[in-house]
C-alpha cells in the first residue's frame, strides 16, 4: 500500500477503515464482505474524482511522490542487455545521471536519465537526482557515441533541476547544461525524452531538448520549482500552490502549448500504485514515438527538432 499524499487523508481514512475491518474479521467470525465491498467501491470512486481534478500544486505531489517508479526500475522494466558507461572522461562520474546501451523491444539504444534513489542512502549517493557539470558531459560523451553509432536515444527525466552548490558552479554547471542540450539538437539519430516525474528547470531541459517528448499524465515540468517562483514573486514559499497554477507546468498545460508531444496515462491514483503498468505505458510511448521516426535521416530530425523548439511560445 503506498503512502497517501495530505490531499489523499479521506481515501486513506476509507482505506484504513477496511483494514481495520478485515483484521476483526481474521477469526472468521464475522461476515464483513459485503461492508468491506460498499467501502471499497466508494473508496475506489474517491480516489477516481480525486485525481480527476488535480490542482496543479497536487500535481507536483504526486510527481515527487517517493514510490513512483525511478531510472532504474524503467531500466529493469523495458530494457535489456543494459551495458552502464561511467565518466565524463574529464573530472569524475556523477551518480545522479546514469546511462548506457541497452536493447529496447528488439531495438539497440542509447538510455540516459537522473536516477533520485529510493531510499536515504541512495538517494544521498545519487544526489537525489541533481546533476553536476560531470553528469551532464557524460550525457553528451554518450550521445555523442550513439550518433556514432547511429543508435536512438532514449532520455528519461526526473529532477527538481541541476545540483546548485559551489562545487558544481565552479567545475562549469551552466556551461555543461548549455553543451547537453547543443548536443541534443545537434544529434543525428532520433531522440525520444520522457519527463517521468519532475522536469526541472535546466537540470532537464539538458536531456530533453528531444524530436519527441513524453509526459506522464501527472508529472510536472518547468523552469523552476513552485516554490522557488513563490520565494521569489511573494518573498514566501507558502505561495508555492499560487505559483504552480500561473506556471502552466502540468502535462495537460504544456501540451496545450505545443512544449511537449504526448500526455503518458497513468495507472489511477499515479504511477507510484501500480509502477508496473506505469512502465509498460511509458514503453509503449516511447515505441510509437521511435517507430514514427524510423525513416527519417539525420537532416530531416536535426531540422525537425529545430523547428520544433523555434515553434514554441510563437503565437
Amino acid at each position: 500500500m503506498p503512502s497517501f499524499l495530505d490531499f489523499e487523508k479521506p481515501i486513506a481514512e476509507l482505506q484504513s477503515r477496511i483494514d481495520e475491518l478485515r483484521e476483526t474479521a481474521e477469526g472468521g467470525a464475522v461476515d464483513i464482505d459485503a461492508e468491506v465491498g460498499r467501502l471499497q467501491v466508494k473508496s475506489d470512486k474517491l480516489l477516481r474524482d480525486t485525481y480527476a481534478r488535480l490542482s496543479p500544486w497536487q500535481k507536483t505531489q504526486v510527481a515527487r511522490h517517493g514510490e513512483r517508479p525511478h531510472f532504474k526500475d524503467y531500466v529493469a522494466g523495458l530494457f535489456d542487455d543494459f551495458m552502464p558507461l561511467a565518466g565524463d572522461r574529464a573530472f569524475g562520474d556523477d551518480q545522479a545521471i546514469l546511462g548506457g546501451f541497452a536493447t529496447f523491444r528488439g531495438r539497440r539504444i542509447l538510455v540516459i536519465g537522473h536516477e533520485k534513489g529510493d531510499d536515504t542512502a541512495s538517494r544521498l549517493n545519487h544526489n537525489f537526482g541533481m546533476g553536476k557539470p560531470e553528469g551532464y558531459r557524460k550525457a553528451i560523451r554518450l550521445m555523442q557515441l550513439a550518433d556514432r553509432f547511429g543508435l536512438p536515444v532514449v532520455t528519461l527525466v526526473d529532477t527538481s533541476g541541476a545540483f546548485p552548490g559551489v562545487q558544481a558552479e565552479e567545475r562549469g554547471q551552466a556551461e555543461a547544461i548549455a553543451r547537453s542540450t547543443e548536443a541534443c539538437l545537434a544529434l543525428g539519430v532520433p531522440l525520444v525524452a520522457a519527463v517521468v516525474g519532475e522536469g526541472g528547470s535546466g537540470g532537464a531541459i539538458a536531456l530533453a531538448a528531444g524530436n519527441k517528448v513524453l509526459m506522464f499524465e501527472h508529472a510536472v515540468y518547468s523552469v523552476i520549482s513552485p516554490e522557488g517562483c513563490a520565494s521569489i514573486l511573494w518573498r514566501t514559499a507558502d505561495k508555492a500552490a499560487d505559483a504552480a497554477e500561473a506556471m502552466k507546468i502540468t502535462a495537460q498545460d504544456l501540451r496545450a502549448l505545443g512544449v511537449i508531444d504526448t500526455i503518458v496515462p497513468e495507472p489511477l491514483g499515479g504511477a507510484h500504485r501500480d509502477p508496473a503498468a506505469a512502465i509498460v505505458s511509458l514503453g509503449d510511448a516511447i515505441e510509437g514515438a521511435l517507430t514514427g521516426m524510423n525513416n527519417q535521416n539525420a537532416d530531416q530530425l536535426r531540422r525537425g527538432r529545430r523547428d520544433k523548439f523555434l515553434a514554441i511560445g510563437r503565437i
